[in-house]
């Protein structure tokens, strides 16, 4: 049996616990019990996303995300799919900057078949690589990127923007979808040699959640992933590390059919996993996050220069995190009265710091976002990963409230002052196609919803998925 040790519920962690173990072979096991209901939440986080990419061959963290759904010496073709949706589980993958993970939350007397496919795909998956489905999944993330990015309003925003706040050969100067030259140009032997450099248990960390017997679930895992040998032959990642402040304003205007005018901007923020970080997220909350915050009722309810505005926070470990601004504007309002609302408001909140019911109201959505994540086996399975791969601490996840209920509000105005600055940002301005575009905004505005549009859902962007 694997070699592990047992965690009582830390203070702060809402009585949650969670016992953590490693194989032999190197992959590390996170365990929480939760019997509330009947289900189970497996959770595979492996450490490649597209930062460790190189030029030329940017999308294959992703483009490999989907191979793995494509069989393996077990199961052939769909199989993966069609055992875990035929046993009432639900499943998918995803691929961010700085991870690819796999995830399947199943009736909890299903739990052992989940296991055991994962661990098959980890094992074999090169069984079943063959030309067939690497032009089949081509195929399909290529058509994923049009439909996402390259034949939607405002879909190349996330890739421009990237590219604009991150210089020319940083790790995260691209996104994990990657450029259709580089998806054409992958080989069948790139792919091979992907899986066999990244897809090891030594490089992954494996999270159970939900109503399981932990010594019955160590078994299993040992059973099935213990004889998948280790590889030690990964390369370190290029250093993402940048100055605190761009030092510059970056800027782009692109005119495509698009239905409003938009100023979308990315702001270089401190790392995740850092005090200063919590304290800009709470920052960017006050300032952009929903319908109460600063941006909002200057803009869409009071100017009424806005049919939307929010501000959000990607969270990054390996590099600068970004604060992403995204402002639709109302009729024919210029990009410059917005811009020059923005920065007066920045500067106000700079000046003044938040007030105690902003703070509050701030901690309080956050904390309500913590407990989201956790409430649901699923979530919580993921969390543990995450703080696990990028932190190094699985516990980490279960007191992260925490930390983000220390910050002071002298913390928060501290990191706006010293960051949210014109010469910290890399500015895209969208200008619609034609005359026309423009005199629909406002009809298109209404028929948004100004909340969900201001989430900038900056935590799913850097995000591809497969179905």
């Amino acid at each position: 049996m694997p070699m592990g040790h047992t965690t009582t519920a830390e203070t702060g962690s809402g009585g949650l616990a969670a016992t953590e173990h490693r194989l032999a072979n190197g992959l590390r096991v996170v365990l929480s019990e939760d019997h509330l209901t009947p289900v189970a939440a497996v959770c595979l986080w492996y450490d490649v996303g597209s930062r460790h990419e190189v030029k030329g061959r940017t999308g294959l963290a992703h483009l490999f995300e989907h191979l793995m759904f494509q069989g393996s010496a077990q199961v052939k073709g769909n199989g993966h799919f069609e055992l875990v949706q035929g046993a009432g589980g639900s499943l998918n993958g995803t691929t961010s900057f700085e991870r690819t993970n796999y995830f399947e939350t199943m009736p909890a007397h299903q739990l052992e078949l989940a296991l055991w496919l994962e661990a098959d795909r980890m094992g074999s998956l090169l069984a079943a690589l063959d030309d067939e489905s690497m032009e089949n999944q081509r195929d399909v993330v290529k058509n994923e990127r049009r439909q996402r990015y390259d034949n939607v309003p405002y879909g190349t925003a996330f890739e421009k923007l990237t590219a604009l706040a991150y210089p020319e050969g940083h790790p995260y100067h691209h996104t994990p979808i990657g450029s259709m030259a580089d998806l054409d140009a992958a080989t069948l032997e790139d792919a091979r040699a992907f899986f066999r450099t990244y897809y090891a248990p030594n490089n992954a960390v494996l999270s159970v959640v939900g109503d399981i017997d932990p010594e019955q679930t160590l078994a299993w895992i040992e059973k099935y992933f213990g004889s998948i040998p280790a590889h030690d032959g990964k390369p370190t990642p290029r250093d993402g590390s940048l100055p605190e402040v761009i030092g510059e304003q970056l800027r782009e205007v692109v005119v495509e059919e698009v239905p409003a005018r938009a100023l979308m901007a990315a702001y270089r923020l401190p790392e995740d996993g850092t005090r200063a970080s919590d304290a800009a997220d709470l920052a960017l909350t006050v300032l952009g996050g929903g319908e109460s915050s600063r941006l909002y009722n200057r803009l869409v309810r009071r100017d009424r220069t806005a049919v939307a505005a929010g501000f959000g926070l990607l969270r990054l470990a390996g590099a600068p995190s970004l604060g992403w601004l995204d402002v639709k504007t109302s009729g024919d309002v210029e990009v410059p009265v917005i811009e020059a609302a923005i920065d007066e408001e920045l500067a106000r909140f700079a000046e003044q710091g938040p007030t105690p019911e902003e703070m509050e109201r701030a901690q309080a959505q956050l904390e309500r976002e913590w407990l989201d994540r956790l409430g649901t086996v699923a979530g919580r399975a993921d969390e543990l990963c995450r703080f696990a791969v990028l932190f190094g601490d699985p516990q980490l996840a279960l007191t992260a409230v925490q930390r983000v209920l220390q910050i002071t509000p002298e913390e928060v105005q501290e990191v706006a002052k010293a960051r949210l600055r014109p010469d910290n940002r890399a500015v895209l301005v969208y200008e619609p196609l034609s005359a026309e575009s423009a005199e629909h905004t406002q009809e298109a505005g209404r028929g948004e919803d100004p909340e969900q549009e201001a989430t900038v859902e900056a935590g799913n962007e850097n995000e591809e998925t497969a179905k």
